[in-house]
């Protein structure tokens, strides 16, 4: 890869409205194909994340885009101009999917024949995976071993009787390796990720290393405070790692457009790239794309692209984790009464995408004392429909001081809060006893009223189990904030 993406298409289903290209009101198959292309050639996004999770993989996407979108794809060619990057299922906690991630391997060398005719020269149009979840350097190792010695590796065997290899018979199998992104979505393995990191690349002559940093799903397990504390510290190692190895390192921040999964909308680029100068891509989820005007998102995509990089700001990780500690414990007091409410109202959330998004930590009921979540999007949908901002939750856990280094690391953090004590509505009796003093003593915030009034509407509707047309009421307002969740 002669040039690192700066900014990544995903296919994270917050957004309200839906594409001009849309057959219905969940994308899916033709849909995203059509999609990619959206945001290579409208756009100016120079990667599309495909997500193999969950859904029936098309494992014919360059195929399509090619075939489709001919003129285009002859000017910006896939693999050098514009880049596809598979995000595949973690074979060692999404068991029932395992097999699809061989799938989508075995896949990768045909991609590379289509687009080598296309082109008339060879080129490989997919050469990178996202593993989720990653936990060890020994499931990364285990993708990127299983593609040089059982997917290329199988084309030196020998056929039967006739002593021709599988090469001979069929072609050559390329690209000869790919590069593996570990995704980092738990406190654990974030804080881990340098040493993971350094222990895979040990012995590979890898000379660069994209590693992902979640930013959703460690704002929903241990709060936002937390989250932006973590992906902070993980910047900061993962560089170190960089000074020592020689190998150099390109974080990616997955960040959604609610301020509680990264407040990343084409009005806050520059707000964002200065909160994570260490950060080298982050992602444009689809709110970003389709709930904002086209020319405000093309400009930002332009931002992003263009921006320069440094070095991440300095964290004292020390205090850090003491405030990640008192911090989450408060959020997590919180989040235990809140979770049957939660759950009740995730059902209404309209979806986006025909697939399920992979299962996180509160699917396992061992997570938090037996208590199960939806998923990120549909869990800030689901308090935000309630009036219940969830980056209010644990702010009662932090005193003054612990405030004060939160500010001064966290450079955005009153901006954060500001938009999202907007639609805090006290009203509804269900913020717990004491948040919205807190939240309203450390920032102004001026209250959409509109969005009040419909939160109103919407636990009215639930407390007098009137739910028919609470899908409707939770879109309207979703249209208020420019993200479902």
């Amino acid at each position: 890869m002669t040039t690192i993406p700066r900014c990544m298409s995903t296919q994270h289903p917050d957004n309200v409205n839906l594409p001009f290209f849309a057959k219905d009101t969940e994308l899916g198959g033709e849909d995203e194909v059509q999609e990619a292309y959206y945001t290579y050639s409208h756009l100016g996004c120079s990667e599309q994340m495909w997500d193999c999770e969950g859904k029936e993989v098309d494992n014919f996407v360059v195929k399509k885009l090619l075939a489709n979108y001919e003129s285009f794809f002859r000017e910006k060619r896939l693999g050098r101009d514009v880049f596809l990057t598979l995000r595949v299922p973690n074979p060692e906690i999404e068991t029932a999917e395992a097999k699809i991630l061989l799938e989508t391997l075995e896949s990768i060398p045909r991609s590379f024949d289509t687009a080598s005719l296309f082109y008339g020269e060879e080129v490989a149009p997919i050469f990178e995976v996202i593993l989720p979840m990653t936990a060890s350097h020994t499931a990364l190792d285990n993708i990127y071993r299983y593609y040089t010695d059982f997917v290329v590796g199988k084309q030196d065997k020998i056929l039967g009787e006739g002593g021709r290899t599988i090469a001979e018979w069929i072609g050559r199998f390329r690209p000869d390796r790919i590069n593996v992104i570990p995704l980092f979505e738990d406190m654990d393995h974030m804080l881990e990720a340098h040493a993971i990191v350094r222990r895979y690349l040990h012995g590979k002559d890898i000379d660069s290393q994209r590693v992902f940093l979640a930013r959703s799903d460690p704002a929903m397990n241990y709060g936002l405070v937390s989250a932006v504390l973590l992906n902070k510290m993980a910047l900061q190692r993962l560089h170190l790692v960089a000074e020592e190895t020689a190998a150099r390192i390109f974080p990616i921040i997955g960040a959604g457009s609610a301020p509680f999964r990264g407040n990343l909308t084409p009005g806050t680029v520059d707000r964002v790239v200065e909160e994570y100068p260490g950060a080298h891509t982050f992602t444009i989820q689809s709110a970003f794309r389709y709930d904002h005007p086209f020319e405000d998102v093309r400009n930002a995509v332009k931002r992003l692209e263009e921006r320069r990089t440094g070095p991440p700001r300095p964290i004292d990780e020390e205090e850090a984790l003491a405030v990640i500690g008192r911090y989450t414990r408060a959020y997590t007091r919180q989040i235990a009464p809140l979770a049957p409410l939660i759950n009740r109202v995730s059902r209404f959330v309209p979806r986006r995408r025909k697939r399920k998004l992979h299962i996180g930590l509160f699917g396992y009921s061992r997570s938090m004392g037996g208590i199960t979540l939806p998923r990120a999007i549909q869990f800030t949908a689901a308090l935000y429909s309630v009036g219940l901002p969830p980056e209010i939750l644990g702010l009662n856990g932090l005193d003054d001081d612990d405030i004060q280094f939160v500010r001064e690391v966290y450079v955005h953090f009153d901006d954060d809060l500001r938009d999202a004590v907007r639609y805090l509505n006290p009203a509804t009796g269900l913020v717990p006893e004491g948040l919205a003093d807190r939240a309203f003593d450390l920032v102004d915030a001026e209250p959409d009223e509109r969005h009040r009034e419909i939160t109103d509407g919407i636990v009215r509707s639930l407390r007098e189990n009137e739910t028919g047309h609470l899908s409707e009421q939770i879109l309207r307002a979703a249209h208020r904030r420019k993200f479902l969740g």
